[in-house]
């Protein structure tokens, strides 16, 4: 997903000067206290800091109030306004450069708790744009999507994994409006994918992390008339909604309980849980038991399923021993190169083929993730490249893209209790170039897995808006999974 706050419409009329509608540079809706910093620049001259403000839902803030702002929801598809005031407004037509330099925090991605009642580190998330852009009064219109795919077979009797996929996969097009949550059910109806449906909460809910009643609804109405189930609620835990400190153990429980209602809400078996601290799953246990919900700890990469970190989560697990508790197997983590998205993606933020071949080269390392991010970013700068100009790519290169053995999911098969397929890409014969599939397929037939394997396109974390249709990536690799669970079965 393009790592921007801006957009080629951005540039907007307004009474005081002018105003630059925003856009998250994120996959999920985020606190207003996620927002660190704003600096503007226009035709190269800054905007005082104190001259800027932003609203959002109709209320002005000054920006040095948003990390205060810890109840105040950014919805991935609002738009708010940053708003510079001019002697003269900016009419329409006039062509400005506008830069945008921001700085925003990951509530959910902790590197390091806080310490004696502090606030923690967070992965944060630089955004440095320069563009040429027209005033304009509205947003650009949503391009017509077609459809060239025949419709999907049906599952087979014999078929061992049922498919879906999680909306998660469409990130880019929900954020930039070219589908509202009907509209996206729909497509993904259409194209005969399903029948699974797996959502991220903090994408697609407008009151996350609550499910109002108008939701439940609309939600209801689409499962009835297209026939998905419901596969699995992803859940994240905001230790750092606040600026100031961390959550404390009693408001975890009291985010996390509103989410598993909300998860029970839509009819949801299973929530993918983001923490796995003994203390906190110790508390939600008699809640799960309560509400009939599996809760399944995310292995993603750069970890697998025998890594030390990993490793304590299963002897949580044995020390709790509920049949209630598993783990999600994120396909990020089993990967045997880095996916051509991403390196495009790097190539067109600056990279030369040496930086290229020197990135690959330190991913492929046995190192500690830490250590190879470091290594990499260390090279830039010996280089006198800025990785800020990567934005999050220089850390996502490395905690996106795992290179665990596939085998190693056989270690811990009956406490998998659910499959992100995750795949970046699908190539001219059908086959995805960084993950080996047929042998993925292999591992878990033979390891007697029956659940949900949902499709998850993450190739919007590094290709631009509109390069590819995710929805019919996630049908090609349907017809992936199919045709090798089919073999599998027949060399079984």
């Amino acid at each position: 997903m393009p790592n921007g706050l801006l957009d080629d419409s951005s540039l907007r009329t307004h009474p005081e000067g002018f105003a630059l509608a925003l856009t998250i540079p994120w996959y999920r809706s985020l606190w207003l206290s996620s927002v660190s910093s704003l600096r503007l620049m226009v035709d190269g001259q800054e905007v005082p800091f104190e001259e800027l403000s932003l609203e959002l839902g109709g209320v002005r803030y000054a920006l040095a109030d948003l990390p205060a702002q810890s109840d105040t929801l950014w919805y991935l598809q609002e738009h708010p306004l940053l708003i510079a005031p001019r002697d003269t407004p900016l009419s329409l037509g006039e062509r400005h450069q506008i830069q945008l330099m921001g700085e925003l925090r990951l509530p959910y991605m902790q590197i390091a708790p806080g310490q004696d009642g502090g606030p923690g580190i967070y992965v944060p998330n630089f955004v440095n744009q320069t563009l040429e852009l027209t005033v304009t009064d509205s947003a650009a219109p949503a391009p017509e999507l077609t459809t060239s795919l025949t419709p999907a077979p049906p599952k087979a009797e014999d078929d061992p994994f049922s498919l879906g996929l999680t909306l998660y996969s469409a990130s880019a097009e929900f954020r930039a409006g070219w589908y509202d949550f009907d509209g996206l059910l729909n497509r993904v109806a259409e194209l005969g994918i399903g029948p699974g449906i797996e959502i991220v909460a903090s994408q697609v809910l407008p009151t996350y992390p609550k499910v109002t009643d108008d939701f439940a609804r609309s939600w209801q109405a689409a499962f009835d008339k297209h026939g998905f189930v419901a596969s699995s609620f992803g859940a994240n835990l905001d230790m750092g909604r606040r600026r100031d400190r961390d959550m404390t153990p009693d408001e975890e429980y009291e985010f996390t309980q509103t989410l598993f209602h909300g998860a029970k809400r839509l009819g949801f078996p299973l929530v993918r849980i983001q923490s796995a601290k003994p203390e906190l799953l110790r508390r939600l246990l008699p809640l799960a038991e309560d509400l009939e919900l599996k809760l399944a700890y995310e292995i993603h990469a750069p970890l697998g399923p025998n890594s030390p970190e990993i490793m304590k989560v299963r002897e949580v697990y044995a020390d709790l021993d509920s049949p209630l508790l598993g783990f999600v197997a994120d396909f990020s983590s089993t990967m045997h190169s880095m996916s051509p998205t991403l390196l495009r993606a790097v190539r067109r933020a600056g990279l030369d083929h040496e930086a290229v071949q020197t990135l690959q080269a330190i991913w492929a390392t046995d190192a500690p993730m830490r250590a190879r991010q470091e290594d990499f970013i260390g090279y830039l700068r010996g280089r006198d490249f800025d990785p800020a100009r990567l934005g999050s790519f220089a850390h996502l290169a490395f905690n996106m893209h795992g290179h665990v053995s596939p085998k190693e999911w056989a270690d811990i098969m009956p406490q998998i209790m659910h499959v992100h397929a995750k795949f970046y890409d699908i190539d001219e014969q059908g086959n995805e170039p960084a993950i080996d599939y047929p042998e993925l397929v292999r591992v878990f037939v033979e390891g007697g897995y029956r659940g949900f394997w949902s499709s998850e396109w993450e190739g919007h974390a590094f290709a631009e808006l509109g390069e590819v249709d995710p929805l019919l990536l996630v049908r090609k690799q349907h017809d992936l999974i199919r045709s090798s669970m089919r073999a599998a079965l027949m060399s079984a």
